[in-house]
Protein backbone atom coordinates (compact mmCIF):
# COMPACT_ATOMS: atom_id res chain seq x y z
CA UNK A 1 0.00 0.00 0.00
CA UNK A 2 3.18 2.41 1.32
CA UNK A 3 4.76 1.04 -2.11
CA UNK A 4 1.57 2.36 -4.42
CA UNK A 5 0.99 5.73 -2.62
CA UNK A 6 4.61 6.43 -3.12
CA UNK A 7 4.20 6.03 -6.74
CA UNK A 8 1.17 8.20 -6.85
CA UNK A 9 3.14 10.61 -5.81
CA UNK A 10 5.89 9.92 -8.29
CA UNK A 11 3.89 10.17 -10.82
CA UNK A 12 1.72 13.08 -9.84
CA UNK A 13 4.92 15.09 -9.29
CA UNK A 14 6.46 14.36 -12.79
CA UNK A 15 2.89 15.39 -14.45
CA UNK A 16 3.04 18.35 -13.08
CA UNK A 17 6.12 19.46 -13.61
CA UNK A 18 5.48 18.28 -17.61
CA UNK A 19 2.64 20.52 -17.15
CA UNK A 20 4.40 23.67 -15.54
CA UNK A 21 7.08 22.87 -18.27
CA UNK A 22 4.58 23.07 -21.12
CA UNK A 23 2.72 26.04 -19.76
CA UNK A 24 6.30 28.07 -19.86
CA UNK A 25 6.22 29.17 -22.76
CA UNK A 26 9.31 31.26 -22.07
CA UNK A 27 11.52 28.30 -21.01
CA UNK A 28 10.21 26.59 -23.42
CA UNK A 29 11.58 29.08 -26.36
CA UNK A 30 14.25 28.98 -24.54
CA UNK A 31 14.69 25.48 -25.01
CA UNK A 32 14.17 25.13 -27.81
CA UNK A 33 15.40 28.11 -29.33
CA UNK A 34 12.51 29.09 -31.38
CA UNK A 35 9.36 31.16 -30.58
CA UNK A 36 6.27 29.90 -32.60
CA UNK A 37 4.13 32.66 -33.72
CA UNK A 38 0.66 31.78 -34.84
CA UNK A 39 -0.17 34.61 -37.78
CA UNK A 40 -3.42 34.98 -40.40
CA UNK A 41 -3.30 35.04 -44.34
CA UNK A 42 -5.89 37.40 -44.92
CA UNK A 43 -6.28 39.84 -41.51
CA UNK A 44 -4.64 42.96 -43.05
CA UNK A 45 -3.79 45.21 -41.32
CA UNK A 46 -3.58 43.28 -37.99
CA UNK A 47 -1.60 39.80 -39.77
CA UNK A 48 -1.75 38.62 -43.43
CA UNK A 49 1.15 37.39 -45.70
CA UNK A 50 2.72 38.79 -48.68
CA UNK A 51 3.48 35.75 -49.98
CA UNK A 52 6.90 33.38 -50.25
CA UNK A 53 6.55 32.56 -46.31
CA UNK A 54 6.67 36.38 -45.37
CA UNK A 55 3.76 37.93 -42.76
CA UNK A 56 3.26 41.35 -41.95
CA UNK A 57 0.59 43.81 -40.34
CA UNK A 58 0.05 45.62 -37.29
CA UNK A 59 -0.18 42.56 -34.85
CA UNK A 60 2.62 40.52 -36.22
CA UNK A 61 5.09 43.67 -36.32
CA UNK A 62 3.80 44.06 -32.40
CA UNK A 63 4.70 40.34 -31.69
CA UNK A 64 8.18 40.71 -33.22
CA UNK A 65 8.59 43.67 -31.03
CA UNK A 66 7.81 41.71 -28.12
CA UNK A 67 9.68 38.40 -28.82
CA UNK A 68 12.97 40.25 -29.44
CA UNK A 69 12.78 42.14 -26.23
CA UNK A 70 11.63 39.08 -24.44
CA UNK A 71 13.54 36.28 -25.74
CA UNK A 72 16.37 38.10 -27.10
CA UNK A 73 18.25 36.03 -29.59
CA UNK A 74 15.48 33.36 -30.43
CA UNK A 75 14.18 32.62 -33.28
CA UNK A 76 10.79 33.11 -34.35
CA UNK A 77 9.04 30.70 -36.46
CA UNK A 78 6.01 31.99 -38.17
CA UNK A 79 3.19 29.20 -38.50
CA UNK A 80 0.03 30.47 -40.50
CA UNK A 81 -3.91 29.65 -38.62
CA UNK A 82 -7.19 29.73 -39.10
CA UNK A 83 -10.36 31.01 -37.32
CA UNK A 84 -11.18 27.27 -36.87
CA UNK A 85 -8.10 26.19 -35.41
CA UNK A 86 -6.10 29.06 -33.68
CA UNK A 87 -7.32 28.25 -30.44
CA UNK A 88 -6.47 24.65 -30.55
CA UNK A 89 -2.99 24.77 -32.04
CA UNK A 90 -2.47 27.38 -28.70
CA UNK A 91 -4.21 24.79 -26.28
CA UNK A 92 -1.77 21.82 -27.65
CA UNK A 93 1.29 24.07 -27.67
CA UNK A 94 1.78 24.01 -31.32
CA UNK A 95 1.77 27.87 -31.02
CA UNK A 96 3.25 29.89 -28.50
CA UNK A 97 1.15 33.23 -29.17
CA UNK A 98 -1.37 34.20 -31.64
CA UNK A 99 -0.78 37.35 -33.33
CA UNK A 100 -3.73 37.54 -35.70
CA UNK A 101 -7.19 39.09 -34.70
CA UNK A 102 -8.99 37.32 -32.43
CA UNK A 103 -11.68 38.56 -30.28
CA UNK A 104 -10.94 38.30 -26.39
CA UNK A 105 -14.60 37.05 -24.74
CA UNK A 106 -15.43 35.10 -22.03
CA UNK A 107 -15.88 31.50 -23.61
CA UNK A 108 -12.79 31.79 -25.25
CA UNK A 109 -11.04 32.79 -21.86
CA UNK A 110 -11.79 29.49 -20.52
CA UNK A 111 -9.48 27.81 -23.27
CA UNK A 112 -6.75 30.31 -23.81
CA UNK A 113 -5.55 33.50 -21.95
CA UNK A 114 -5.54 37.34 -23.82
CA UNK A 115 -3.07 40.31 -23.50
CA UNK A 116 -3.70 43.63 -22.97
CA UNK A 117 -6.26 45.03 -25.76
CA UNK A 118 -4.26 46.64 -28.70
CA UNK A 119 -6.99 46.97 -31.12
CA UNK A 120 -10.83 47.20 -30.90
CA UNK A 121 -13.01 46.57 -33.78
CA UNK A 122 -16.69 47.41 -34.97
CA UNK A 123 -18.58 44.12 -36.97
CA UNK A 124 -20.24 45.44 -39.98
CA UNK A 125 -21.23 44.82 -43.53
CA UNK A 126 -19.71 44.94 -46.44
CA UNK A 127 -21.49 45.18 -49.57
CA UNK A 128 -20.77 46.22 -53.45
CA UNK A 129 -20.77 49.83 -53.95
CA UNK A 130 -23.65 49.50 -56.36
CA UNK A 131 -25.88 47.63 -53.95
CA UNK A 132 -29.00 49.07 -51.82
CA UNK A 133 -28.45 47.35 -48.57
CA UNK A 134 -27.63 49.96 -46.11
CA UNK A 135 -28.56 48.29 -42.94
CA UNK A 136 -29.27 44.68 -40.74
CA UNK A 137 -33.19 44.98 -42.21
CA UNK A 138 -32.07 45.21 -45.95
CA UNK A 139 -30.55 41.71 -45.38
CA UNK A 140 -33.79 40.00 -45.95
CA UNK A 141 -34.03 37.39 -48.49
CA UNK A 142 -30.65 37.87 -49.04
CA UNK A 143 -27.01 35.84 -48.94
CA UNK A 144 -25.20 37.03 -46.28
CA UNK A 145 -20.67 35.66 -46.27
CA UNK A 146 -18.36 35.49 -43.15
CA UNK A 147 -15.63 33.39 -42.25
CA UNK A 148 -16.23 29.77 -40.46
CA UNK A 149 -15.25 30.13 -36.78
CA UNK A 150 -15.87 33.61 -36.25
CA UNK A 151 -19.09 35.14 -34.28
CA UNK A 152 -20.12 37.97 -36.68
CA UNK A 153 -23.28 36.01 -38.07
CA UNK A 154 -24.27 35.08 -34.58
CA UNK A 155 -24.27 38.72 -33.84
CA UNK A 156 -25.63 39.20 -36.25
CA UNK A 157 -28.70 36.82 -35.95
CA UNK A 158 -28.53 38.80 -31.87
CA UNK A 159 -29.36 41.92 -33.70
CA UNK A 160 -32.78 42.97 -32.38
CA UNK A 161 -33.17 44.59 -36.39
CA UNK A 162 -32.60 41.01 -37.64
CA UNK A 163 -34.91 38.91 -35.61
CA UNK A 164 -37.68 39.50 -38.23
CA UNK A 165 -35.55 38.88 -41.37
CA UNK A 166 -34.60 35.75 -42.83
CA UNK A 167 -31.20 35.31 -44.89
CA UNK A 168 -28.85 32.85 -46.50
CA UNK A 169 -25.37 31.75 -44.65
CA UNK A 170 -22.38 31.04 -47.09
CA UNK A 171 -18.97 30.50 -45.43
CA UNK A 172 -15.25 31.27 -46.55
CA UNK A 173 -12.70 28.94 -45.16
CA UNK A 174 -10.49 32.53 -44.03
CA UNK A 175 -11.15 36.18 -44.65
CA UNK A 176 -10.13 36.37 -48.34
CA UNK A 177 -12.44 32.92 -49.09
CA UNK A 178 -15.19 34.84 -47.88
CA UNK A 179 -14.33 38.60 -49.07
CA UNK A 180 -14.43 36.55 -52.88
CA UNK A 181 -17.32 35.23 -52.19
CA UNK A 182 -19.03 39.22 -52.20
CA UNK A 183 -16.86 40.02 -55.01
CA UNK A 184 -17.99 37.17 -57.22
CA UNK A 185 -21.52 37.95 -56.91
CA UNK A 186 -22.51 34.43 -54.65
CA UNK A 187 -23.25 36.72 -51.45
CA UNK A 188 -24.98 40.19 -51.15
CA UNK A 189 -22.59 41.21 -48.29
CA UNK A 190 -19.69 40.15 -46.14
CA UNK A 191 -20.12 40.45 -42.03
CA UNK A 192 -17.05 40.68 -40.25
CA UNK A 193 -14.60 43.10 -38.44
CA UNK A 194 -14.41 46.63 -39.75
CA UNK A 195 -10.74 46.85 -40.17
CA UNK A 196 -10.50 43.73 -42.08
CA UNK A 197 -12.96 44.39 -43.69
CA UNK A 198 -11.59 47.93 -44.71
CA UNK A 199 -8.02 46.34 -45.21
CA UNK A 200 -9.66 43.63 -48.31
CA UNK A 201 -11.35 46.41 -49.74
CA UNK A 202 -8.53 48.26 -50.06
CA UNK A 203 -6.30 45.07 -51.17
CA UNK A 204 -8.87 44.27 -53.97
CA UNK A 205 -8.68 45.15 -57.41
CA UNK A 206 -11.78 47.44 -57.40
CA UNK A 207 -11.58 48.87 -53.57
CA UNK A 208 -14.12 51.61 -55.29
CA UNK A 209 -16.35 48.70 -56.19
CA UNK A 210 -17.21 47.89 -52.03
CA UNK A 211 -18.36 50.12 -49.39
CA UNK A 212 -19.33 49.66 -45.60
CA UNK A 213 -22.27 49.60 -44.53
CA UNK A 214 -25.23 48.79 -41.28
CA UNK A 215 -24.85 49.32 -37.89
CA UNK A 216 -22.37 48.66 -35.27
CA UNK A 217 -23.47 44.76 -34.48
CA UNK A 218 -20.54 44.68 -31.75
CA UNK A 219 -17.79 46.31 -30.48
CA UNK A 220 -14.61 43.90 -30.16
CA UNK A 221 -11.71 43.63 -28.11
CA UNK A 222 -8.88 42.20 -30.59
CA UNK A 223 -5.58 40.78 -28.67
CA UNK A 224 -2.64 39.35 -28.69
CA UNK A 225 -3.39 35.20 -27.93
CA UNK A 226 -0.94 32.47 -25.81
CA UNK A 227 -1.93 29.74 -23.63
CA UNK A 228 -3.59 29.32 -20.32
CA UNK A 229 -1.95 29.30 -16.88
CA UNK A 230 1.18 30.99 -17.69
CA UNK A 231 1.26 34.08 -16.19
CA UNK A 232 4.59 34.40 -16.46
CA UNK A 233 4.81 34.89 -20.35
CA UNK A 234 1.43 36.90 -19.82
CA UNK A 235 3.28 39.29 -18.06
CA UNK A 236 6.35 39.31 -20.38
CA UNK A 237 3.88 40.40 -22.96
CA UNK A 238 1.51 42.40 -20.93
CA UNK A 239 4.35 44.66 -19.60
CA UNK A 240 5.84 45.38 -23.01
CA UNK A 241 2.74 46.48 -24.25
CA UNK A 242 1.77 48.37 -21.30
CA UNK A 243 4.77 50.12 -22.16
CA UNK A 244 4.64 50.85 -25.65
CA UNK A 245 0.84 52.24 -24.77
CA UNK A 246 2.96 54.52 -22.39
CA UNK A 247 5.63 55.74 -24.21
CA UNK A 248 3.20 56.60 -27.75
CA UNK A 249 4.66 53.13 -29.49
CA UNK A 250 1.30 51.75 -30.06
CA UNK A 251 0.30 55.03 -31.61
CA UNK A 252 3.10 55.07 -34.31
CA UNK A 253 2.84 51.50 -34.99
CA UNK A 254 -1.49 52.35 -35.07
CA UNK A 255 -0.52 55.05 -37.58
CA UNK A 256 1.79 53.06 -40.09
CA UNK A 257 -0.65 49.88 -40.47
CA UNK A 258 -4.10 52.13 -40.47
CA UNK A 259 -3.36 55.26 -42.10
CA UNK A 260 -0.47 55.12 -44.25
CA UNK A 261 0.19 53.14 -47.34
CA UNK A 262 1.10 49.12 -46.65
CA UNK A 263 2.11 46.29 -48.61
CA UNK A 264 1.62 44.84 -51.27
CA UNK A 265 -0.38 47.34 -53.17
CA UNK A 266 0.59 50.86 -50.86
CA UNK A 267 -2.96 51.48 -50.30
CA UNK A 268 -4.38 52.72 -46.49
CA UNK A 269 -6.82 51.30 -44.87
CA UNK A 270 -7.89 54.85 -43.52
CA UNK A 271 -9.35 54.18 -40.61
CA UNK A 272 -8.65 56.42 -37.58
CA UNK A 273 -8.31 55.01 -33.91
CA UNK A 274 -11.52 55.19 -32.17
CA UNK A 275 -12.76 56.22 -28.56
CA UNK A 276 -13.03 52.81 -27.15
CA UNK A 277 -9.25 52.07 -28.36
CA UNK A 278 -7.62 55.72 -27.27
CA UNK A 279 -9.50 55.08 -23.88
CA UNK A 280 -7.75 51.93 -23.27
CA UNK A 281 -4.16 52.89 -24.51
CA UNK A 282 -4.53 55.16 -21.65
CA UNK A 283 -6.34 52.57 -19.17
CA UNK A 284 -4.83 49.07 -20.29
CA UNK A 285 -7.18 46.56 -19.99
CA UNK A 286 -7.68 42.38 -20.51
CA UNK A 287 -11.58 42.45 -20.33
CA UNK A 288 -13.74 40.82 -22.67
CA UNK A 289 -15.92 41.78 -25.11
CA UNK A 290 -18.94 41.21 -22.53
CA UNK A 291 -17.74 44.14 -20.84
CA UNK A 292 -18.46 46.58 -23.55
CA UNK A 293 -21.61 45.56 -24.87
CA UNK A 294 -23.66 45.50 -21.89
Amino acid sequence: MKNKLLLAMVLSAVATGAFAQATDTLAKAKSAGKVVMGVRESSAPLSYTLGNGQYTGYHVELCQRILKAVLPGVLIEYVPVTSANRIPLVQNGTVDIECGSTTNNAARQKDVAFALTTYVTEVRTAVKATSSIKSVADLNDKTVATTTGTTSVALLRKNKRAQNIKFNEVYGKDHADSFLLLESGRADAFVMDDNILAGLIAGSSNPKGFKIVGETLNVEPIAIMIRKDDPKFKAAVDDYIRKAMKDGEIKLLYTKWFLQPIPPKNTSVNLPMGTVLADLVKNPSDKPAEDFNK
